[in-house]
């Protein structure tokens, strides 16, 4: 038997999300033969990001497909394959894999929403879901593939201090754009100054963002890579150049309600302005992870790509590590690593 603990929804969060909506429940992996095409794999870190979020609400009130009250959380995770009905997923294969908040799952790869990204060999867990992970690939081809960014061109990006923001903003700084970042406090616009490159960022919580987008941007911005949706994104389509670039990457600022992201209040701003708005997922660009993982290798062992990892230990530290997110109360990415699982049973 394998002892397996998990979190399910105990019911659907009304605003923000609280611990009360979670339950951990204690029991044992599904150990019946596998079906073909399962794989059964041992969840070792979890990646907490914004999108969880989303699936936890109703089912009308998002795009994800919504978490039913007393089903296991989801979210991507590095894991280990420990059983396998799959020819393409042999057994101690390491993958990132849309997965559960729990100790040992039982996942059909090929019914999944999001592609299953390969660990390499020489690749840990941390790096997996760190410096090369689908956040970053995210962050990747928003700014190569979708906004195809120029030397000169001006890019805003909101939710700049986050794991998709930051490696956007220094994508963009690498291609040798002028960079400005939008953050929720001192310390992490400081970090995106001194660490990432950027030439300016905004204080959203402190600073308003129209004032210092006419002072920081007189003459327009070509690119907005848009990870909260709401105001800001209202504020960056004011401010846009004629043939400005729009990338829709998340919306974070609906997460936590029941009435859906909101657009611009005037699309005759973006007819007039001949503005592309375009939303994109990383599945879209599977096919090119290689390419892409070996770019943000080069950048990272020449310095000149930075990550902060902020890294909780257990399990049972999932629902209170979403929680930080959204209050803002992290240092970068968001790791949880699963070192204390319980050793499986004999009988």
């Amino acid at each position: 038997m394998i002892p397996n603990r998990r979190w399910t929804l105990a019911r659907h969060p009304a605003g923000a999300a609280s611990i009360d909506d979670f339950a951990l429940v204690d029991g044992q992996c599904d150990d019946s033969p596998l079906q073909d095409g399962e794989i059964m794999v041992r969840n070792h870190v979890f990646s907490v990001a914004p999108t969880i979020r989303n699936r936890l609400n109703a089912p009308t009130a998002g795009h994800r497909s919504a978490i039913p009250i007393g089903g296991v959380i989801g979210g991507m995770a590095a894991c280990e394959v420990i059983a396998s009905a799959h020819a393409g997923f042999p057994v101690g294969r390491r993958i990132v894999v849309l997965s559960q908040w729990e100790d040992v799952s039982r996942l059909r790869p090929d019914a999944l929403p999001i592609p299953v990204f390969p660990i390499a060999e020489d690749m840990s867990f941390d790096a997996a879901l760190g410096i090369y992970s689908p956040n970053s690939l995210t962050a990747y081809f928003g700014m190569t593939a979708i906004a195809q960014v120029r030397p000169g061109e001006t890019v805003l990006v909101s939710g700049a201090a986050g794991s998709v923001g930051s490696v956007a903003c220094q994508i963009a700084r690498l291609a040798g754009a002028r960079v400005i970042g939008i953050a929720g406090s001192a310390d992490k616009c400081r970090w995106l100054e001194e660490a990432c490159g950027v030439d300016a960022a905004i204080d959203y919580r402190h600073e308003s963002v129209a004032d210092r987008l006419r002072v920081l941007a007189p003459d327009g911005i070509h690119v907005f890579f848009d990870n909260v949706g709401g105001e800001i994104l209202q504020l960056a389509v004011d401010r846009m150049r004629r043939h400005g670039r729009i990338v829709v990457c998340g919306q974070i600022s609906a997460y936590d309600g029941a009435g859906g992201a909101a657009g611009p209040r005037d699309m005759m701003r973006i007819v007039y302005g001949s503005i592309r708005i375009q939303g994109f997922v990383v599945g879209d660009h599977i096919d090119d992870i290689d390419v892409a993982r070996a770019d943000l290798r080069r950048w990272y062992e020449a310095d000149a790509l930075s990550m902060r990892v902020d890294r909780r230990r257990g399990l049972g530290q999932l629902p209170s590590t979403l929680i930080d997110l959204f209050r803002g109360a992290n240092a970068g990415t968001l790791l949880v690593v699963n070192d204390d699982a319980p050793a499986a049973k004999t009988q």
